[in-house]
């Protein structure tokens, strides 16, 4: 209880400085191959032309994830957290500080931007019990792990604002049903939005990418009235 006492306190300081920046930060944890950084590059492609994105990569090792996103001309900050199998507030406050003081070398300021992309470690179980500053989570679940993931591992999908079911174009070849995913996961929570998507086929990408739009606009609308608010004070 006190080491998720002191990391709330490291996400809430992340949330802060994020605030302050006028940056909306997501999020994404998965189990490994349930396709984060594929959605990444694909959702990079499609908005980077309207937003201002960064990435904090997050991997046990290697730096593999990160330089295929840098391909997609983002910055992209790597943390390698050797044996953890999530990344804490605390990792994500060292690459909030490396992101910052990249951004100065290059005369810029992270105000600049407007969407910060988290990319957790491949793990159903730890990032969700760690928050590392997020302003929404983001829950993927890949069609070829079966209907049962969301009750065998609740947590994660108890936490999650956005859930990505991907690799939907294998459903024909596989006896797995979205419906009953949906209806597993609504027994933990009923407010998540349920996207299906498929990164190679593209079904249900602008949906996602709307809701990430949508997103954004909240948080800056959110984060512009408190300056307000603020300032009437």
């Amino acid at each position: 209880m006190n080491l998720l006492h002191a990391n709330q306190h490291g996400a809430d300081a992340n949330r802060d400085r994020l605030n302050q920046w006028g940056i909306t930060c997501l999020n994404l944890m998965s189990s490994p191959g349930a396709g984060k950084t594929q959605l990444l590059e694909r959702t990079l492609q499609q908005l980077r032309s309207e937003l201002r994105i960064a990435v904090i990569e997050g991997d046990m090792t290697t730096q593999l994830d990160a330089d295929r996103l840098r391909q997609h001309g983002v910055p992209v900050v790597a943390i390698n957290t050797g044996r953890a199998c999530h990344l804490d507030s605390k990792m994500v406050a060292g690459g909030l500080h490396q992101f910052e003081q990249e951004q100065l070398e290059q005369e810029q300021q992270p105000s600049e931007f407007d969407l910060i992309f988290v990319e957790n470690v491949g793990n159903l179980v730890c990032p969700a019990e760690f928050e590392v500053g997020e302003h929404a989570k983001v829950a993927l679940l890949s069609l070829t792990e079966g209907e049962d993931k969301p009750l065998k591992y609740p947590i994660m999908f108890r936490e999650a604002d956005c859930l990505l079911i991907t690799k939907t174009d294998l459903a024909p070849h596989l006896d797995v049903s979205i419906d009953t995913i949906v209806a597993n996961v609504r027994q933990l929570n009923s407010r998540v939005v349920v996207i299906p998507v498929s990164a190679k086929t593209g079904e249900g990408l602008e949906t996602w990418f709307d809701w990430v739009r949508q997103t954004v606009s909240a948080q800056r609308s959110k984060a512009e009235a408190a300056e307000v608010s603020s300032q009437l004070a």
